[in-house]
């Protein structure tokens, strides 16, 4: 009987220790979560197996709770590391997270920059678009005649003697209020 244990005890301690190795040195994520979880069944196997050699039966709920622990515990890392990004698995050094800083950094930086660019050359493009206000009213209405806006240059017309004459209407060659083009020629 003691040889028995003796192998399995060898057994367990080489499991034990291939499964640390793996856990420290990944590469990824499920890697290390799949040599942890081993780690636990051989703690259990441990157990289970100084709970025989011992002939004690007290032992066994311990032997529950760490079946439940590594369970839980694999099922839960599996669950967030079934979603783990490409290249994430392994841990980075320090200059390769400042390298990847900075490279988000300056990716910020030249959007900002090309967003800064886009409205000027939108204020810009704005500016040359948007018609000039023009100085003389009869420049306003020629310039909305050529447009053929009728209404606008009405309003425009409007408001000219809204401000020259205020409250009275206006009467000139058209008629009373009357400023369509068509209307007395």
């Amino acid at each position: 009987m003691t040889a028995v244990l003796l192998t399995c005890a060898v057994l367990l301690t080489v499991a034990g220790a291939l499964a640390l190795i793996r856990a420290e040195r990944g590469p990824s994520m499920l890697d290390r979560t799949v040599a942890l979880d081993i780690l636990v069944t051989v703690v259990v196997a441990a157990v289970a197996l100084y709970a025989s050699a011992e002939r004690r039966a007290d032992v066994v709920p311990i032997l529950v709770v760490l079946s439940l622990v590594g369970f839980v515990g694999s099922t839960t890392i599996a669950r967030f590391a079934s979603v783990e990004p490409a290249g994430e698995g392994r841990v980075r050094t320090r200059e390769e997270i400042a390298a990847e800083e900075a490279e988000r950094i300056r990716a910020e930086e030249e959007a900002e920059e090309a967003r800064r660019a886009r409205r000027a050359r939108e204020a810009e493009g704005a500016a040359s678009d948007a018609p000039r206000p023009a100085a003389d009213p009869a420049e306003v209405r020629a310039e909305h005649a050529a447009h053929g806006d009728e209404a606008r240059r009405a309003r425009v017309v409007a408001d000219e003697d809204r401000r020259e004459h205020g409250a009275d209407r206006h009467v000139d060659e058209h008629g009373a209020g009357e400023h369509d083009e068509g209307s007395a020629r």
